[in-house]
């Protein structure tokens, strides 16, 4: 199973890293990610595997709104399927 994970906020160094070590932390795999800045502001896409988590998903989702919160970012963690039916005409 995968998860879509998106961030958004003004560009600062090492939310990549941050973001990424989240999820190394609890077991998600990153399997895709693309990133971009446009006039300071940072955002990023990943796609990642949660297959193997050590946490319920709604507690590593919330977590990741946490670090957002911690970073004056918008973390959002979706299931892929739930992702798929909201985008698809």
């Amino acid at each position: 199973m995968n998860a879509v994970l998106s961030v958004v906020g003004k560009d600062t160094v090492g939310i990549l890293a941050a973001v990424a070590a989240k999820c190394s932390a609890h077991n998600a795999n990153v399997n895709d990610v693309s990133q971009t800045i446009i006039d300071n502001y940072f955002a990023m896409f990943m796609v990642i595997s949660i297959d193997d988590l050590d946490i319920d998903f709604n507690d590593f989702s919330d977590e990741l709104v946490s670090l957002g919160k911690e970073k004056n970012l918008e973390i959002h963690c979706m299931h892929e399927d739930i992702f798929n039916l909201m985008h698809k005409i």
